[in-house]
């Protein structure tokens, strides 16, 4: 369990003497309650995790659930297993190496780090592209001004947090902002959809020959598993490595069966709050938008704004005289 505390020796012979004492570490060693131990294991796997769910991730499972209704909810659980032993690889390889999946690359398969490295750079700047402009059309829902105004500082506020801000306080801006994906639970909730369906949908898996059909399993598979998110989790582990004090790279090399375990505990958690926030967007909008039969949804707006009259009608649908 997480809490147990290795037996002797299983530091290993690989870590370096003037390694420094991570306080997170020592911090749940000394916890005795499981629950208080699990939070103060979350970090970099919950914030990637988290991230997974990013805007462009939600616009495609707001489409899912818009057009196919509870029909691609058994994908979440199929993916789960995917993405989690993924980035527990990728967390390990930080860990281990104390480099970034780049540096492992460079290091060890120098003719794959540019194609890899150009591939992600293309990816990360299409992918932030759509982010930041679902970021703008959501503060124009709020206020009434174009989105396309939002565009540059929200921009510069994200470079400015990345570059002048420090990981801790980038790491708690990221846990605080995670909280906001509860809101999508809560929608799920009650939006009071079909439990027979929904387990139908959950349970059973639907295979369909359609080409749009095909065509969303696969955009699901993409944007869930995320060659970006490879990156991030091996970086990650690596700077919270260095924000103990771990600089040289000779300190970060080598992992003990502890933090292993706790990187493994804190990448499952990441995981599963992922798939759970993307199981109930699925849920949500295919109880409301694929019912009502509104089913051209290209983003998460869109499915905000599709919401809005289904909102206005239902509580005169569930008053007594009507």
């Amino acid at each position: 369990m997480l809490g147990q505390n290795p037996p002797a020796g299983a530091e290993g012979p690989r870590l370096h003497p003037g390694r420094p004492v991570d306080p997170k570490t020592a911090e749940m060693r000394a916890e005795k309650n499981p629950l208080k131990r699990l939070g103060k294991a979350l970090g970099p796997g919950l914030i990637t995790g988290a991230s997974d769910d990013d805007p462009s991730g939600i616009g495609t499972y707001a489409h899912a659930g818009a057009q196919h209704g509870f029909a691609t909810l058994w994908l979440t659980l199929a993916m789960l297993p995917m993405v989690t032993a993924v980035q527990y690889m990728c967390a390990k390889i930080g860990l281990v190496t104390g480099h970034g999946l780049a540096g492992v690359l460079r290091e060890h398969y120098p003719r794959a780090l540019y194609p890899a490295v150009i591939a992600l750079v293309i990816a990360n700047t299409l992918n932030a592209g759509a982010d930041i402009g679902a970021i703008a059309a959501a503060l124009n829902m709020l206020v009434p001004i174009p989105a396309i105004i939002f565009i540059v500082p929200v921009s510069l506020g994200i470079i400015g947090l990345q570059v002048f801000g420090s990981y801790h306080l980038i790491e708690k801006v990221f846990k605080w902002l995670a909280l906001a994906l509860l809101a999508y639970i809560g929608a799920a909730v009650f939006a009071r959809p079909d439990v027979v369906k929904v387990l139908v949908g959950t349970l059973i898996p639907t295979i369909r020959l359609d080409p749009a059909y095909i065509g969303i399993l696969v955009a699901l598979l993409g944007t869930t598993i995320s060659p970006y998110l490879f990156f991030w989790q091996a970086s990650q582990e690596v700077e919270e490595q260095i924000s103990i004090g771990r600089r040289h790279l000779r300190q970060r090399q080598g992992a003990s069966r502890f933090e292993l375990r706790y990187a493994l505990w804190d990448t499952m958690a990441g995981m599963i709050f992922a798939e759970v926030v993307a199981y109930s967007i699925i849920l949500a909008t295919g109880a409301t938008l694929f019912v009502a039969g509104k089913t051209e949804i290209a983003s998460a707006t869109d499915a905000a704004q599709a919401l809005r009259p289904l909102a206005a009608t239902r509580p005169r649908s569930c008053s007594p005289s009507g």
